[in-house]
């Protein structure tokens, strides 16, 4: 194959070829960044019994270290692809990298609890300047005969970085301390800048709005802060008094503000008018419902497997390893599967499977071991999700006008780390743990066994709920009578729903828009 650069239209820059080292830099850089975000959310959780006992702390610090993150990065990642689209996407990846690794430096220097939660809200602003950017460069960078190819492997090795993440957490715990978790951060950073600022093309959607809903971000934000704060002080405060209360009902507010503002501003965020579609509607509401019960299970698993199970860093690490192979093994023929029979009955089927592992889980950290008790059930989770998670994608980016298509997805990923957040907050309170029970193996064992239940029960209504509201098209009948060539799709992670590309494998960018750019000679 030639790798000379591939016109990509009259007035357009020319589009890299994948096997060209242009081409290769391109994708180590995306890979990189976005491996800096997927690695980090999925270390920290292996690390909070070491963080909990290095600070003194209570479970709902442990439970802000989590929040902190997940809701600067749910509440300004649609903002942060609209920045990328409007001022240009290299620019603003660069400033997520850097931004990202500051915030790392001051989490592996943090005195106290408190510093650390702040750095990691931080850090969550860095993860959403960063993580639109490096699936939006790759697709205006590349041609439309190599876009898939380019998607298809920074999908996959994004994939091994999910993988690897709560392994390397643990062994870094292990063997020296949870600080180098976010030091790490430092040499991967300076090598993805190094690389962007010399071989990644500058490109931007010359469509893209005019203005920046900053002030949706910022009412969505907020909102989503007040609802946490009291839900996760709540079991402490008590519920009745004013520290809880008024959070919750100043939270509940803005969020309401937030449902008018987008519905009056002529450009907003995230756009009312996709939940017309009762399809895309069905398909966001099962999204929040699935991830709902599977985030606030991953949160408590790792401490339950190290306080009561007595298993090392690097051994609850490495112990659901299984569903991030099975993930990316079975998601891509999930997707086809679905594309030609239709999502209902993988979505309707695979939450009750995924249920069912989540309640086998609830054995985790006493009985038989490993082999027996964690093993079965982290298999029937990841079947589950597997079952699930792409063709759930698939359908919310389907219900979406063409237009909106890339909009759409983000607006899915976005609800699985809202419902995780969320879960985080209320799951544990909800069975009984608070305080410093997670250092108490009996109290927490007994918590976390209601809460597995829980959880199992929130995935099973989530494959109700599907059953329920989700449609087969007809053209998917149609299209497995003709045997037609299902869509494109990328991998499946379990910290939220992946980024979708269009039927046609021509991914769009991330206001929605088929990406145009007007690139500049890198330097």
């Amino acid at each position: 194959m030639s790798t000379q650069p591939v016109p990509a239209g009259p007035d357009l820059a020319p589009a890299l070829v994948f096997s060209s080292a242009p081409g290769r830099w391109v994708l180590i850089a995306t890979v990189l960044g976005s491996g800096l975000a997927a690695i980090d959310a999925t270390a920290v959780g292996v690390a909070l019994p070491s963080i909990g006992r290095d600070f003194g702390t209570g479970l709902a610090s442990l439970q802000w270290v989590v929040t902190a993150y997940t809701l600067t990065l749910a509440g300004l990642l649609l903002v942060g692809g609209s920045l990328g689209d409007r001022y240009g996407r290299r620019k603003v990846f660069v400033i997520g990298v850097v931004w990202f690794a500051t915030a790392s430096l001051l989490c592996g220097l943090a005195p106290n609890a408190s510093m650390l939660i702040g750095a990691r809200a931080l850090q969550g602003v860095g993860a959403a300047l960063l993580t639109p950017g490096s699936l939006a460069i790759l697709q205006s960078s590349f041609g439309a005969q190599d876009r898939s190819r380019a998607i298809g492997a920074w999908s996959g090795l994004s994939g091994v970085a999910t993988a690897v993440g709560p392994f390397l957490g643990g062994w870094l715990v292990a063997a020296v301390s949870w600080r180098l978790i976010f030091f790490l951060n430092l040499p991967l950073a300076v090598a993805v800048i190094l690389i962007a600022a010399r071989h990644v093309p500058e490109s931007t959607d010359p469509a893209a709005p005019r203005r920046i809903d900053l002030r949706g971000a910022a009412l969505g934000t907020l909102g989503l802060v007040g609802l946490c704060y009291g839900l996760i002080e709540g079991p402490s405060r008590g519920w009745t008094s004013g520290p809880v209360i008024v959070p919750l009902v100043a939270g509940a507010a803005l969020l309401v503000a937030f449902v008018t503002a987008e519905r009056r501003t002529h450009e907003p965020m995230l756009p009312p008018s996709l939940f017309a579609s009762r399809q895309f509607a069905a398909a966001n509401l099962v999204t929040f419902v699935v991830y709902a019960g599977l985030g606030g299970a991953l949160f408590l698993l790792p401490i339950e497997l190290q306080e009561v199970g007595g298993y090392s860093p690097v051994e609850a690490g490495t112990a659901l390893l299984p569903i991030t192979i099975i993930m990316l093994t079975l998601s891509a023929r999930s997707g086809a599967l679905a594309a030609r029979i239709g999502p209902r009955l993988q979505m309707s089927v695979g939450p009750l499977v995924a249920g069912g592992g989540l309640a086998l889980l609830s054995r985790a950290g006493h009985g038989d071991g490993y082999w027996r008790d964690v093993l079965p059930a982290v298999i029937v989770l990841g079947l589950g999700l597997a079952t699930t998670v792409a063709p759930l994608t698939s359908t919310a980016l389907a219900a979406a006008p063409v237009e909106k298509a890339g909009v759409a997805s983000a607006v899915n990923n976005d609800v699985a780390r809202t419902a995780q957040l969320l879960a985080v907050a209320v799951l544990p309170a909800v069975a009984g743990l608070s305080g410093a029970s997670y250092l108490q193996a009996g109290a927490f064992d007994h918590g976390f066994r209601i809460a597995m239940l829980l959880a199992a029960a929130i995935a099973a209504v989530g494959g109700l709920t599907a059953a329920a509201s989700i449609r087969n098209r007809p053209d998917q009948r149609a299209a497995r009578r003709r045997h037609l060539r299902p869509a494109h799709f990328t991998h499946c992670a379990l910290d939220a729903t992946p980024v979708a590309t269009t039927a046609d494998n021509c991914p769009l960018g991330a206001a929605g828009r088929q990406p145009r750019y007007s690139a500049t000679t890198p330097r």
